[in-house]
């Protein structure tokens, strides 16, 4: 009974943060970012200021959420071999195949408009840097902790924010996803082989 209960309580918990995350990103794509208060968020949310703030400690976080699973992905993906960067690399590629947003291979109007929301942004592309920290100690442990683990890992979460932030702005630019989606898969393939070649304990 308490454990049913337990997993009710984090389902809602989770859509609130679902829920509180969606209206604000609406509210900015439709004002901009520093023209929408947290106190407005918050009453178009239906939820006080304070509680709000329980949720998100800042105003960036509340953007920053839709990112919140993809935080320690390269971590988990390391586990899943036959060698870490074997599986990282098929699964950047899965992603180019299924225009996954986090590779930047999108043109759904509602994904190009986040990412002008996110990197149009100061404000955003600074709270981004914690993110990608967190991204690199994720992996660092999973690769077994250590200089050599985090420098390895840094590289990697350099390489893949690189090209999807590249994927993202030709899309963004209008060329047809059929022609970046080429260029992407060619670019990963040699942006992993470089990493092979660099890293070749974790090739």
């Amino acid at each position: 009974m308490s454990s049913g209960t337990g997993g009710l309580r984090e389902r809602k918990r989770q859509r609130m943060y679902q829920d509180v995350s969606d209206t604000a990103v609406g509210l900015f794509l439709e004002k901009g970012f520093d023209a929408v208060s947290v106190a407005e968020v918050a009453a178009a949310a239906g939820i006080s200021k304070p509680t709000l703030f329980r949720y998100f400690p800042t105003k960036e976080d509340l953007v920053l959420h839709r990112f919140a699973d993809h935080e320690d992905e390269a971590a988990r993906v390391v586990t899943e071999g036959p060698t870490p960067l074997a599986a990282l690399r098929r699964h950047f590629l899965d992603g180019l195949e299924r225009s996954d947003p986090i590779t930047g291979l999108n043109d759904h109007p509602a994904v190009l408009a986040f990412h002008r929301l996110l990197y149009g942004t100061p404000a955003l592309v600074a709270r981004l840097y914690p993110y990608l920290e967190r991204s690199e100690a994720a992996l660092a442990g999973a690769l077994g902790g250590g200089l050599q683990a985090r420098l390895a890992a840094g590289q990697i979460i350099a390489v893949q924010r690189i090209l999807a932030q590249d994927n993202w702005r030709r899309v963004a630019e209008g060329e047809p996803l059929a022609r970046v989606r080429s260029d992407a898969v060619a670019a990963a393939e040699q942006a992993f082989g470089a990493l092979a070649a660099g890293l070749p304990r974790l090739a």
